[in-house]
């Protein structure tokens, strides 16, 4: 069953609001907790599709066994696009259909895996963060690409890591998750340390390079929207 969603009232509407959000919101990220235990309880994924030409976002939500890596449960919620495209602000597009596809599961989530980033982000509240900080939940972000951050390559075995650096800081890493393939970019949402982030990912990715909930994530959010141009 898929969801239909409105953009929620007082949601911002140009960037100027859509930073001062960012600005009350950042100083909420929990940072000195270790999250859940990779492999155990239940893993989540989301993801979004668009349909620019009709306005349209689909979000997926997709709940694994962390164990087993089977599915438990899934939702979709379909919407307008809640925020024009601006580089750095793209949760502001995202969040309205991804809670709305978490809210409603039939089961709690447990850890939330984003496609996209957490800390590793220009102002340090990417959509891992900012939907952490609104749901409560533990959350991280594994993403396909960096973003504006240096980083050397890691070593070629599966499980090498090499720093995601913003000057000094660290804000995320640069992960291998399958030998000689290209990494992904692990960073901490909200409620998890960055070495637990690492290791859920690993725990997600057995066969691929993109972790388990986010490719189940990506198909069924696909397939969604493709269903709503019917």
């Amino acid at each position: 069953m898929t969801t239909t969603v409105r953009v929620p009232a007082g949601w911002p509407a140009t960037e100027e609001q859509a930073l001062a959000v960012q600005d009350e919101l950042r100083g909420r990220v929990v940072l000195d907790e270790p999250g859940p235990a990779p492999g155990t309880g239940q893993v989540t994924g989301v993801d979004v599709a668009y349909d620019d030409a009709r306005d349209l976002v689909a979000a997926a939500a997709v709940v694994l066994d962390a164990a087993t890596l089977e599915v438990v449960a899934e939702a979709t919620a379909v919407g307008r696009v809640s925020f024009p495209y601006v580089p750095g602000l793209l949760a502001f597009r995202e969040i309205p259909t991804v809670r709305a596809a978490l809210d409603a599961l039939p089961c709690p989530p447990g850890l939330v895996v984003c496609d996209g980033y957490g800390l590793a982000h220009p102002r340090r509240f990417g959509l891992a963060s900012h939907l952490g900080v609104l749901t409560g939940l533990p959350t991280i972000g594994v993403a396909k690409n960096p973003f504006t951050f240096a980083h050397a390559d890691p070593d070629a075995p599966r499980g090498s890591h090499a720093p995601l650096l913003a000057g000094a800081e660290e804000v995320g890493r640069a992960l291998r998750t399958r030998d000689v393939v290209k990494p992904v970019f692990v960073s901490v949402g909200h409620r998890v340390s960055l070495d637990n982030a690492c290791a859920h990912t690993l725990a997600l990715t057995p066969e691929y390079r993109l972790p388990e909930t986010t490719r189940r994530a990506d198909a069924l959010c696909r397939r969604a929207l493709r269903e709503a141009q019917a």
